[in-house]
């Protein structure tokens, strides 16, 4: 069983998530938080698989709420889930430690999926919000540790994935065709065990390939 928290300050939107939760046979919603700070304080004790942690909260929100449930359980995945994609929240929670990013319009099944992903340490992020990040990343120097598989080329295709160019962009970046570029995408989904675009450039960031923009 994959074992779920819910945080969020409205208590309908916890009975709505656990309506549909819990039909699902593999994920047991375990506990529920009103806040950042009580979040922390049930996850050091109940030590879920997941968390899925509302943005904007009064008192201590999603962001630092975040950081705190993963310093109290280090072996959870936080899922944020919030009603927009906020400009200035996406990176935040994600340098906080969330894992995925999604938004509250997502269907029950997409969030179900999002869930079993996150517990297999497998990054979910929804479009919009991908649109807003990748707005304010920019290449970043190569990061050794857990890249070692991947060639110097792939690298490249890696990194300008994260600052959002198509295929077709990448490879006139690079001067290489577009069906190229479909080829290395191809293998960096196989060598890093991922999905999609999406979480190619999630991990690119995690990693620390990408950054955010220096505006000063």
């Amino acid at each position: 069983m994959i074992r779920i928290m819910l945080v969020d300050d409205h208590g309908m939107v916890r009975e709505g998530l656990k309506y549909y939760l819990e039909i699902e046979d593999d994920i047991e919603v375990v506990g529920e938080a009103n806040d950042g700070k009580e979040a922390a304080e049930l996850a050091a004790k109940l030590k879920p698989d997941v968390i899925l942690m509302d943005l904007i909260m009064p008192g201590i929100d999603g962001v630092e709420g975040t950081r705190l449930c993963l310093e109290a359980s280090s072996g959870s995945q936080v899922i944020v889930l919030t009603s927009k994609p906020e400009d200035d929240l996406v990176l935040p929670a994600i340098k906080a430690g969330a894992l995925s990013y999604l938004l509250k319009d997502v269907s029950a099944a997409e969030l179900s999926t999002a869930i079993r992903s996150a517990a297999a340490g497998k990054p979910t992020l929804h479009p919009m919000a991908a649109e807003k990040m990748m707005q304010e990343v920019k290449v970043g120097k190569q990061e050794k540790n857990g890249t070692k598989q991947i060639s110097p080329r792939e690298m490249e295709v890696l990194q300008l994935i994260a600052r959002g160019f198509s295929n077709r962009r990448i490879g006139e970046k690079l001067f290489i065709s577009e069906r190229t570029v479909k080829t290395h995408v191809t293998h960096l989904l196989e060598k890093l065990d991922l999905h999609d675009r999406t979480q190619l450039a999630i991990y690119a960031i995690h990693n620390k390939l990408a950054e955010p923009l220096d505006n000063s």
